[in-house]
């Protein structure tokens, strides 16, 4: 009688067994690859949103506490808060030209958000996020500002030297353009990874064992 049981227990043994080993191999399967135009997304618009908020937050206090034509020195006269109300583009360029200007800029933004949907590099993020940013808050001013809508003059503050009065959305514009330029010239797409021409393809497992 013993010696039956203990045979018979046997079989049971092995088939309890056999689920736990299926487990641990599903439980050691990789991960899915990760969404990277979607990471690269939130990135850019992560960006933008710090860039508009340092502008439209130091438009707001430029406003409230500095009076036209009266400079607060930072540095002598070389460094200084100037208050100046401003109709063209960066640094004071192209006035008279405001409703072009706040077309474009809507443009801009728009042909960024279509951009982000594929971005896979991330400094093409931060550049274009830059970019985003400043646009964005010198677009709230061409719209919401005196005179009206799309002829509203930009908020500019911060005056150094010979170099015209701007604020935070200027120098991240160029910024941002400057470094989208560089990353073009030194082989680095939007939408890859690495530098153009010097990416590694994923080895093929049937190539490696034949």
């Amino acid at each position: 009688m013993t010696d039956e049981t203990s045979g018979s227990a046997e079989p049971v043994t092995e088939a309890t067994a056999a689920p736990e080993a299926s487990t641990t191999e599903v439980a050691a399967t990789p991960e899915a690859p990760v969404d990277k135009p979607r990471i690269r997304l939130r990135l850019l618009l992560s960006v933008a949103a710090v860039v508009l908020a340092l502008d439209v937050v130091t438009k707001v206090l430029a406003v409230r506490w500095l009076t036209p034509g009266q400079p607060v020195s930072i540095i002598g006269d070389t460094v200084t808060w100037t208050l100046v109300r401003n109709s063209g583009a960066a640094f004071s360029m192209a006035t008279g030209y405001t409703w072009v200007l706040t077309l474009v800029a809507t443009g801009v933004v728009i042909g960024i958000i279509w951009m982000g949907r594929r971005l896979v590099s991330p400094w093409w993020a931060l550049g274009l996020g830059m970019i985003l940013g400043g646009a964005l808050g010198n677009l709230m001013d061409r719209f919401f500002r005196s005179p009206g809508p799309l002829r509203g003059h930009v908020v500019d503050f911060f005056s150094v030297g010979w170099w015209p009065v701007f604020n935070v959305a200027d120098p991240a514009v160029v910024g941002g353009a400057i470094l989208l330029v560089a990353l073009s010239l030194f082989g680095f797409d939007f939408d890859t990874v690495g530098r153009r021409g010097h990416d590694v393809p994923d080895p093929d497992p049937a190539t490696e064992s034949a």
